[in-house]
């Protein structure tokens, strides 16, 4: 660009005025993804020094520098990085003309082209030169710079940039639709597949440490001591991990030169359905196509498509840490586990959660309301630790013990079957709807051989044949329908109640665990007398074959002192 410079400087020796130039060049992504070289950088790059070169006016024409916005969007100026360096050396005075090849290079919002050339340019004593649609130059020509057909440039130019993202909105929703990956990065734990980029596939070095942090949280690891296991053990977090790989990841969120793990990290991995392998898109949104900032999306909008790829987590045990998450989980100051109950307790009364104390060596359960807002509002509710730990056990045996009983009865009533149980009567409608079946089908061959022996007329013929192909459908038709109750009442009998199968697989229990807690009880609710009633979170077998709602739930009452411990409400 020297010669440029010194050609520029060549063309008078006595000038009337010296003009420090800048170019300004921009490509947008959308440019930079056609094949199309009219927009690219080293084409607009041609285009201004050729201007330049040509100017034989008498002027002297510096050439001081090109700012260039590689596939930045001119919608927003505060992006560009090229821009707002030329705005700093221009308040510098380095910079006293500007030259682009045409306004939607500079300008895509028709806001800020009205502030910049009517304003902020001849504040700074600026010379703007745009060579194509709309041609500008202000200090030749600055009647034409402010005709109306600038400020109507501008709004064609705005226009165009947000119609273009409307398309590309579009596109990109219908492949989140579809369960396409659409991002730049894959997530933490996967890689995208090199055979096709809208896909998944797991980055087992990065997968490994995502099954860890799952096993520690269920295990009842805080998020804090699982955050301090992992920077003490030099795990890269997710932004340092993918720099290591060569990826020209940013995160805006992370700070320093050395990111750490942190409790929102953890966090944001334990509820990320990706990892079950279900596609979760959508989550964050450009603001407009003016204000490029990131807003949050309701989760009611995101683009959720479920089994899209390898999960890293089992279905289970994935959402078993989702139940754990909607605990009040907290951790004690001195131990990096969480309290054993801690989430589950809930006043009988006022719905509150218990609050925990420590007197001497005896651990008590309050009512929040009682101890922190008002003695009038609510009672103690009290219940110490050791006797709450044994009446929840006993409860969760008693539970297991009646699984082992129902499984015996769900068997002799499998074996068994009483007189016209509802399989009896399904078996008996469906031999009905056989043998009348055969019959139509009698009278439809029939009347064939009466038409042909004349004693039906054809027309006659084709409404009888018609009106039995209509019994025929019908009967076929309901006799579906019975075949599928009665396979489902097969199924109900011979398939293990998912009451059975979490309770049965415990055997005898020795000792409560928050796991345990988290994958059979829903909540503990605390009565004023220190009874306790346990909401579990599967139904029982005893509500499908003894006619309790549905909807309902099996409760057990713990009664301290003096009444037996356990019994079913």
């Amino acid at each position: 660009m020297s010669r440029a410079a010194d050609r520029y400087q060549s063309k008078t020796a006595s000038p009337k005025k010296v003009w420090h130039i800048a170019f300004y060049i921009r490509l947008s992504r959308k440019d930079s993804r056609g094949k199309d070289e009219s927009e690219s950088i080293t084409n607009q790059r041609l285009i201004l020094a050729d201007f330049i070169a040509e100017q034989d006016d008498g002027d002297e024409y510096v050439f001081t520098g090109e700012y260039v916005d590689d596939g930045i969007s001119g919608t927003t100026d505060e992006e560009r990085e090229g821009f707002q360096r030329l705005l700093t050396d221009i308040q510098s005075g380095k910079i006293n003309c500007v030259v682009v090849k045409n306004l939607a290079r500079s300008f895509r919002n028709n806001g800020d082209q009205s502030y910049y050339l009517d304003d902020w340019f001849p504040r700074h004593n600026v010379r703007f030169i745009s060579l194509y649609m709309q041609p500008v130059d202000t200090y030749k020509d600055p009647k034409n710079a402010q005709s109306i057909a600038v400020p109507v440039q501008g709004v064609l130019n705005e226009e165009h940039a947000r119609g273009t993202s409307e398309s590309v909105r579009r596109t990109f929703d219908a492949k989140r639709e579809k369960g396409l990956h659409i991002g730049s990065f894959a997530p933490y734990g996967y890689l995208k597949d090199p055979e096709d980029k809208n896909a998944l596939i797991i980055d087992e070095e990065a997968a490994e440490h995502i099954r860890s942090i799952f096993i520690w949280f269920l295990s009842g690891m805080s998020k804090n001591a699982i955050v301090q296991r992992l920077n003490a053990a030099g795990i890269l977090c997710p932004a340092a991990y993918k720099k290591s790989k060569g990826m020209k990841y940013q995160n805006p969120r992370v700070d320093g030169s050395t990111p750490l793990w942190g409790p929102v990290s953890i966090t944001n991995i334990l509820k990320n359905r990706v990892y079950a392998g279900d596609m979760v898109q959508g989550r964050y949104r450009i603001k407009s196509y003016k204000i490029h900032v990131q807003e949050k999306v309701p989760a009611e909008e995101w683009f959720i498509v479920e089994n899209t790829h390898e999960p890293i987590i089992g279905r289970a045990d994935f959402e078993k840490v989702q139940e754990h998450l909607r605990k009040d989980t907290r951790t004690s100051p001195t131990q990096s586990r969480l309290y054993l109950f801690s989430g589950f307790l809930r006043c009988a009364d006022c719905g509150k959660a218990m609050t925990r104390s420590k007197s001497g060596r005896n651990v008590y359960y309050y009512c929040r309301t009682y101890k922190d807002h008002s003695k009038e509002a609510c009672t103690k509710h009290t219940v110490r630790h050791h006797e709450l730990e044994r009446g929840v056990l006993y409860a969760l045996r008693q539970s297991i013990y009646a699984a082992a009983d129902m499984n015996k009865i769900m068997s002799c009533l499998n074996a068994a079957p009483p007189p016209k149980s509802p399989a009896i009567r399904l078996d008996e409608q469906i031999a009905a709807k056989e043998k009348e079946l055969s019959r139509i089908m009698h009278y439809k061959q029939s009347i064939y051989q009466d038409w042909k022996d004349g004693n039906l007329t054809h027309r006659d013929y084709l409404h009888m044949q018609a009106d039995y192909e209509r019994q025929i459908n019908g009967i076929h038709n309901v006799a579906a329908a019975l075949r599928e109750e009665r396979a489902g009442l097969e199924n109900r009998t011979d398939t293990e109640h998912p009451f059975l199968t979490a309770f049965r697989k415990h055997g005898n229990i020795g000792q409560l665990t928050r796991e345990l807690l988290i994958e059979l009880i829903e909540v503990i609710n605390v009565h004023d007398n220190g009874s306790i009633q346990i909401k579990l979170r599967i139904r029982t077998p005893y509500q499908s074959y003894h006619g309790y709602n549905p909807a309902g739930h099996p409760l057990y009452q713990c009664n301290y002192p003096g009444s037996p411990p356990c019994n079913t409400s």
